[in-house]
């Protein structure tokens, strides 16, 4: 009984490991537009500089400076 036990944990620990990763017929399902975290690039590269422009005058975005963006 006391073999088992570390037997059946090391069993379901190299189990855990085995389903890692995307599987070739899934890339084509995660490739698609509405699949993907920014849907817009540009807009959101836009919108993050007007954030950090506005909280580096503040110091909220770890870095000093000025807040009008010319950097």
């Amino acid at each position: 009984m006391k073999r088992l036990i570390p037997a059946v944990l090391a069993c379901l620990l190299l189990n855990a490991c085995s389903s890692l990763g995307v599987q070739a017929w899934e890339r084509g399902t995660l490739a698609k537009e509405e699949m993907q975290l920014v849907s817009d690039p540009l807009a959101a590269a836009f919108d993050e500089h007007i954030y950090f422009s506005k909280e580096a005058s503040s110091g909220g975005a770890g870095f000093g400076g000025g807040g009008c963006g010319c950097n």
